[in-house]
């Protein structure tokens, strides 16, 4: 058996056992259930809180792989809710675990990949004019809002967690960073400088070319200048 054969093994059993009842997660509950001695443990994972580490990394993963397993269609609006509600099935399917990920308040590294594939989501909104304010906001209001109400929902004893005030915080925060409709492109006057300054920075970001165009410091100045106009309305 592999290195890492095993090593996949204690982490499965340590998902499972932290899932399962936190409060008995021990390095002997984890060796037991994996079939592995403890110096094989302790030299994978150092310690109990490697192996919570190690849990931790996996769940990002899934949840990584949840969001990137989304497909995308032809209302980018339509998609951002979509994303929504796998971010809460996810907490809801993974309590202990989604805790421990976002209990920080989504600081680590591995939360900022996600918020990245938040932001993809939003450009695609804001491109097409629908987008209130600027990505960096948008980000903030639905990350922020979805950590917040999932981790207030998993607080509750779950016969008291309300799953429809879950929704009607995805339906809330979603309404405050897009607009109904976009105008026609002939229309597009009519899209206000907040909206076209938020779709002219996703433009920017999805064409490559125009990095060849700016220094890094003018571009990131127009990106402020942007965001600055879009979070004005």
């Amino acid at each position: 058996m592999t290195k890492d054969t095993v090593r996949d093994r204690v982490v499965r059993a340590a998902v499972e056992l932290l899932e399962a009842d936190p409060d008995a997660f021990s390095t002997r509950s984890v060796s037991a259930a994996a079939g592995v001695q403890a110096p094989t443990l302790y030299r994978l994972f150092g310690d109990k809180e490697g192996l919570v580490q190690a849990a931790v990394s996996w769940a990002f993963e899934e949840y990584m792989a949840r969001k990137r397993a989304q497909a995308l269609t032809d209302d980018p609006v339509a998609d951002l809710r979509a994303a929504w509600d796998v971010h809460v099935r996810f907490g809801l399917e993974h309590p202990v675990l989604y805790q421990l990920m976002f209990g920080d308040g989504g600081t680590s590294p591995a939360a900022r990949r996600g918020e990245e594939v938040l932001a993809g989501l939003l450009g695609r909104i804001a491109a097409v004019g629908r987008l209130a304010c600027s990505i960096p906001r948008a980000v903030a209001l639905v990350h922020g809002t979805a950590m917040g109400m999932v981790l207030f929902t998993l607080a509750r004893p779950e016969a008291e967690r309300d799953l429809a005030a879950l929704a009607a915080a995805g339906d809330h925060v979603i309404a405050t960073v897009t607009t109904p409709n976009a105008p026609p492109v002939e229309d597009a006057a009519e899209l206000g400088t907040g909206r076209r300054a938020a779709a002219l920075r996703a433009a920017l970001d999805a064409d490559p070319a125009t990095a060849e165009a700016f220094t890094r410091a003018e571009r990131a100045l127009l990106t402020e200048w942007l965001d600055r106009l879009a979070d004005r309305g």
